[in-house]
């Protein structure tokens, strides 16, 4: 009976180990002796759980996806306003930390291998529409609950700010002098409130209605 969660761990532990030799040796630089050293099992171990090379690969970056989405649940499951929750998915979105930062490479090496596969170009496709909405959801419940400043469409706002996310954070990751990580958050938290209601007007507007 405990063979299947052993496995699923197994699985698991071989794909953390190819996410941090994504990061460390980049996308085209990784082979399966080097996930199998980094996850302490056999090189045959490995191709046990994946037919390939590729199926690998493809598997770490959906398992990288999952892993950043369940990491930011605490902030959605969170009673706060979209407006808070807007700000805290942008602090979680920034490079800092390893398991951040080994996220963030992993994200680098799939779009640039993406380039030049159709398949890894779908893989994105997926994964990334999955966050978009995420985002949207919060960019909605901002617009239902009456606290956008803007007329902009919610799904345009939605790619502003993951346009603006994505592309500062590839710029702190590769240690720009200019866009530091908490130049970043600064940005995008500037962002955020230009869109939204000030909060003193919030303020005002509760108590005119007490």
């Amino acid at each position: 009976m405990a063979r299947p969660s052993v496995e699923v761990e197994r699985r698991q532990q071989i794909l953390q180990a190819t996410c941090e030799s994504i990061a460390t040796l980049g996308f085209r630089g990784v082979r399966v002796a080097d996930v199998a050293k980094g996850a302490g099992v056999s090189s045959g171990t490995v191709h046990y759980y994946f037919e390939s090379k590729d199926a690998l690969l493809h598997a770490a970056f959906a398992f990288n996806f999952e892993n950043s989405l369940r990491r930011r649940d605490w902030i959605l499951d969170a009673k706060e306003s979209p407006r808070a929750h807007l700000h805290h998915l942008v602090s979680s979105y920034l490079p800092s930390g390893p398991e951040t930062i080994t996220a963030w490479r992993v994200w680098v090496e799939l779009w640039a291998a993406a380039l030049g596969s159709a398949e890894l170009q779908a893989l994105n496709d997926s994964v990334y529409e999955t966050w978009r909405n995420l985002v949207r959801g919060t960019v909605d419940a901002a617009r239902e609950e009456g606290t956008l400043n803007v007329d902009n469409d919610e799904g345009d706002l939605t790619d502003m700010l993951l346009g603006m996310l994505d592309g500062l954070a590839i710029q702190a990751l590769v240690g720009s002098s200019h866009v530091t990580r908490e130049r970043m958050l600064e940005v995008c938290d500037a962002f955020i409130d230009s869109i939204m209601v000030p909060n003193a007007e919030l303020v005002e507007n509760a108590n005119r209605n007490m």
